[in-house]
C-alpha cells in the first residue's frame, strides 16, 4: 500500500485466474461479497457497466450505518481495467456532500478509481488508484478499508491460492 498526496495505491497478487477478480468487482452478486472493510457488510449494489454507466452501492457498519456510494464509468477495457468516479450518495442514489457522513469540509465531493487487472500465470496483480483523498487519518483509513476489503476479496475467490504482492 502506498500513500501518495491526493490518494492510495494498493496492489494485491490473487491467485486467481483474471476473470474471476474482474467478475468480483464487476457482478453485483459477488461484488455484495467482499465490498467494505472487516466487520462491514454490503446489503445494496447495483452496476450499469458501460462507459457513462452508474454504479451505486452499500457498506453497512456492524452497528447498521449505511454508507452509500454512486458513480460513472468512465473507462472500461474488459477484463482489464475500469474507472470510476466515487461520490457520497442519499439510499435513493442522489449525490450528497460528504458532510452528510461527517466528513470534513476539506474531503472532496467526487474522487476517482482505477482498478487494472494484470494476468501473471494464472493469477491476477490487482492495482487499485484511488486519487482524491486528502492527506490525514480519514486517508489512512480509507486506505485500511481497502486492505480489509481485499482481504475480504480474497476468501470469496478461494479455492485459489491468494498471496500478496
Amino acid at each position: 500500500m502506498e500513500m501518495k498526496d491526493k490518494g492510495v495505491i494498493i496492489t494485491r497478487l490473487f491467485g486467481a485466474p483474471r476473470e474471476l477478480v474482474w467478475k468480483a468487482w464487476t457482478d453485483p452478486r459477488h461484488l455484495m461479497r467482499w465490498w467494505g472493510p472487516k466487520h462491514y457488510t454490503s446489503p445494496h449494489c447495483t452496476i450499469d457497466l458501460k462507459v457513462g454507466g452508474k454504479r451505486f452501492w452499500c457498506m453497512e457498519a456492524p452497528d447498521g450505518t449505511k454508507h452509500w456510494t454512486v458513480g460513472q464509468y468512465r473507462e472500461i477495457v474488459p477484463i482489464e481495467r475500469f474507472v470510476y468516479t466515487d461520490q457520497f450518495a442519499d439510499e435513493k442514489g442522489n449525490v450528497v456532500p460528504p458532510s452528510y457522513y461527517g466528513f470534513p469540509d476539506d474531503w472532496p465531493g467526487e474522487m476517482l478509481v482505477t482498478v487494472t487487472l494484470e494476468a501473471i500465470g494464472g493469477k491476477t496483480r490487482m492495482t487499485v488508484e484511488h486519487l482524491g483523498l486528502p492527506k490525514g487519518k480519514l486517508s489512512s483509513m480509507a486506505a485500511e478499508g481497502w486492505k480489509e476489503s481485499f482481504d475480504k476479496l480474497a476468501e470469496t475467490i478461494k479455492p485459489y491460492k491468494e498471496e500478496r504482492a
